[in-house]
């Protein structure tokens, strides 16, 4: 991307993310300079600063395109969305689905929270938290259950918490489709060349990172914290897929996903403007 202003990119810190982007951020993309500015956030935050239009390339949840489709167009790679990748509604003991009592969610714009919505949860309360605290809160009683992501949903049953319901096995014998959780945007006002080549950029990224692991494990370690091996390779095995390499995988279904939870998500929020919100079933 030659004499391009330098772009501004908002990532997550997990390891799907981190594994995707690393050949780029460290200039090992020929042809297509790092970005000028990157910034590591939870997913929730991401979603805030996609609505308020403050990065040129971001991560947000596939729940959120249809809020900024207006200034942000999806981008073919770069993807988490695959089979087998969905949130987990957790609890310390079974239950009903459909009589939680306080839902812990990892953020209200969230595809986990509009999972769960379109499945037909209606708590009488919810608790909104950082992904990384729905467990915690389910653990502690101060929610009945909880939606989890990223590495969260590997280590239900290690802490104690049972697996409720898996909605990506629910959205893919529903739908027929394959799970979209996140997607990577860009500014439309960029130009329809320079999108492209930043896609390319992507693409090119992840095929490094699957060519030569070893080179970025050292990155991801970095951000992934106190995640073990396991955990991480579990991780990036499930996130990072065919379709984060593009969404024309499959003739095209990664696209068609998409588009099904966009027009998902349109609905639910003429639904809340109706006045129909999570709490008060």
């Amino acid at each position: 991307m030659p004499h391009a202003a330098a772009l501004s990119l908002a990532i997550s810190p997990c390891p799907n993310d981190t594994f995707i982007f690393h050949a780029w951020l460290h200039g090992l993309v020929p042809g297509a300079p790092a970005p000028g500015s990157v910034q590591f956030e939870d997913v929730e935050t991401l979603n805030r600063m996609a609505l308020a239009g403050a990065a040129d390339v971001v991560k947000v949840s596939a729940a959120i395109i249809a809020e900024v489709e207006e200034e942000y167009v999806v981008l073919d790679a770069g993807a988490a969305l695959g089979w087998g990748n969905g949130p987990v509604l957790t609890a310390r003991e079974p239950l009903d689905p459909l009589q939680v009592d306080v839902l812990a969610l990892p953020g209200e714009r969230t595809t986990a929270a509009l999972l769960a919505w379109e499945y037909g949860i209606r708590p009488r309360n919810h608790l909104v938290v950082r992904y990384d605290e729905v467990a915690p809160a389910v653990l502690e009683g101060r929610a009945t259950a909880g939606v989890c992501i990223h590495e969260e949903r590997f280590t239900l049953e290690q802490r104690g918490l049972v697996k409720v319901l898996d909605f990506g096995v629910w959205w893919e014998e529903a739908m027929g489709l394959p799970l979209p959780l996140g997607v990577i945007l860009a500014r439309r006002s960029l130009g329809q060349a320079r999108v492209r080549e930043i896609e390319s950029a992507i693409r090119a990224s992840v095929e490094q990172a699957w060519a030569s692991p070893a080179q970025c494990r050292a990155f991801v370690r970095l951000h992934a914290q106190a995640m073990d091996d396991a955990v991480l390779d579990a991780h990036i095995k499930t996130f990072v897929t065919e379709f984060s390499r593009s969404l024309q995988h499959q003739e095209g279904l990664g696209r068609r996903a998409v588009e099904v939870l966009t027009a998902i998500a349109r609905r639910r929020t003429t639904e809340q403007q109706g006045g129909q919100s999570f709490s008060g079933r």
